[in-house]
């Protein structure tokens, strides 16, 4: 069972397969219990936190919940609202009540229009899954520069490392802003070197961050990375 716990390679599993034996831990999502053994049943990494086996998909929708911070997308401009595309299977509703501006009704779309990207807020999701952002609150503003990179939802924790290590890495080396979204969305800003090694790291993460040599893949994309200063 040791590939799911912390400092190991994870192990892919696929529906049916046997995880091993019950041995007193817990059965988180993605699995159950059959004849005193784990059986998986998604496609995904096998996952070992505080005694729970679970399993994390390989690939997950992004599912809102209030507070989540997103980086959002205008898909369509109204009198009074944006609709926002914020990678799920709904839109969210941007109201200009909830926007950082003043907006006179019918003017929405001087402050933002589409294809234009924010720094949102989820601030209710309601039983029809209907949406309502706000960017009302701290550093919550449209982005109108940087780079917007999508990554799969269930690789966010790989990208971020144990207490934001990864991500920390990232934002030195390439001496970037780099804020990542909940709904799967990062923005990167920057030096146009940097925001192209910090893409590549990004990669890196989602293809290696759950192998024991990621680390080792890491260093050597630091170690390939020319600083500004010494171009």
């Amino acid at each position: 069972m040791s590939q799911g716990r912390s400092g190991a390679e994870q192990r892919l599993v696929t529906p049916g397969m046997a995880i091993g034996p019950l041995s007193g831990m817990r059965v988180g999502s993605g699995a159950i219990i059959h004849n005193d053994e784990i059986i998986a049943t998604k496609l995904g990494w096998v996952r070992e936190f505080n005694g729970t086996i679970s399993v994390d998909p390989i690939n997950s929708p992004y599912l809102p919940r209030s507070g989540d911070l997103v980086i959002a997308t205008v898909a369509e401009v109204r009198n009074n609202l944006w609709f926002m595309n914020i990678n799920g299977s709904f839109q969210g509703l941007l109201p200009m009540s909830l926007a950082p501006w003043k907006v006179e009704f019918g003017h929405a779309r001087q402050h933002m229009d589409i294809g234009d990207s924010a720094l949102a807020r989820v601030q209710e999701v309601d039983e029809c899954h209907n949406v309502v952002l706000t960017m009302k609150g701290v550093g919550l503003r449209r982005l109108s520069q940087g780079a917007v990179v999508e990554v799969p939802v269930n690789h966010l924790d790989r990208i971020r490392g144990l207490n934001n290590s990864n991500l920390d890495r990232m934002k030195d080396v390439s001496d970037c802003r780099i804020i990542v979204g909940e709904n799967g969305r990062v923005w990167i800003d920057g030096s146009e070197q940097g925001i192209s090694w910090a893409r590549e790291a990004l990669n890196i993460a989602k293809k290696h961050g759950h192998k024991t040599d990621f680390d080792k893949l890491m260093s050597q994309h630091e170690s390939n990375y020319v600083n500004k200063g010494d171009a």
